[in-house]
């Protein structure tokens, strides 16, 4: 299908200035969950485990759905978030984890691809535009995601190895949630020895308002599927409103 766009008016665009001589181009950033996905593919992976076995049920289903709720509301403490998420991982095998998460890749995320969301990240990439997913679920869980969506920049949640491989239930680094996404990005561009000013227009689609910091250094901000307070910011502020999962 095409996406559709709410009526309203354009965002202004905005010139940035390019740091380089002959530098030039577009950036296009993309949230993950329920902006390229219908589902939380964070919360999804908690039910998944769930249906492992690898958890208490009813217990870890009350933490994970208190934790998605803290997240909805925009107070979300990632770092006990993670420790709890990554409990019922720490003591399996790289070669246990890995058939899981094929198994999790699918029966959960390929019956949730959807068309719109592939054709939108492959117009971009059609462009020549710089891609990433930049989202708050950790990288155990999106890397084999971002690659079905074929970006290669993938900017999530590091989680901590020790010595041997084992996740440590802590972060590596900045968390790339809420205002550390602009961090993150940051640090991303600069390998590259790139800056948000080397980019003719930055495109940045998310449905949260948690996504608001990196919404706002767009020139062209995208709120796609978004939540009621995002969408009622964006119609204030004249964003475009991307509908991509409606019939």
């Amino acid at each position: 299908m095409t996406p559709a766009l709410d009526a309203g008016p354009a965002s202004t665009p905005v010139r940035r200035r390019r740091r380089g001589a002959g530098r030039r181009g577009n950036l296009a950033l993309f949230d993950l969950d329920l902006t390229l996905l219908p589902i939380d593919s964070d919360h999804a992976w908690g039910e998944f485990v769930v249906g492992l076995g690898w958890v208490d049920a009813a217990r870890f289903r009350v933490g994970n759905d208190a934790f998605y709720a803290q997240y909805k509301q925009g107070r979300l403490d990632i770092a006990e978030y993670i420790a709890f998420a990554t409990a019922p991982l720490r003591d399996r095998s790289a070669d246990e984890l890995a058939a899981a998460h094929a198994r999790f890749m699918r029966e959960v995320i390929e019956p949730a691809l959807q068309p719109a969301a592939l054709k939108l990240v492959a117009v971009h990439r059609e462009r020549g535009d710089r891609l990433a997913i930049v989202t708050s679920t950790n990288d155990f869980i999106t890397a084999p995601i971002a690659a079905r969506f074929g970006v290669q920049a993938l900017i999530a949640v590091r989680l901590e190895r020790d010595a041997g491989g084992a996740f440590t239930g802590r972060i590596e680094g900045t968390p790339s949630y809420r205002e550390g996404k602009v961090a993150r990005v940051g640090q991303w561009l600069a390998e590259s020895d790139l800056g948000w000013g080397d980019f003719e227009r930055i495109s940045v689609y998310s449905d949260s308002r948690n996504d608001l910091a990196l919404l706002e250094r767009a020139t062209d901000p995208v709120a796609a599927n978004p939540s009621p307070d995002l969408e009622a910011i964006a119609r204030e502020r004249g964003w475009r409103i991307l509908r991509l999962f409606e019939q």
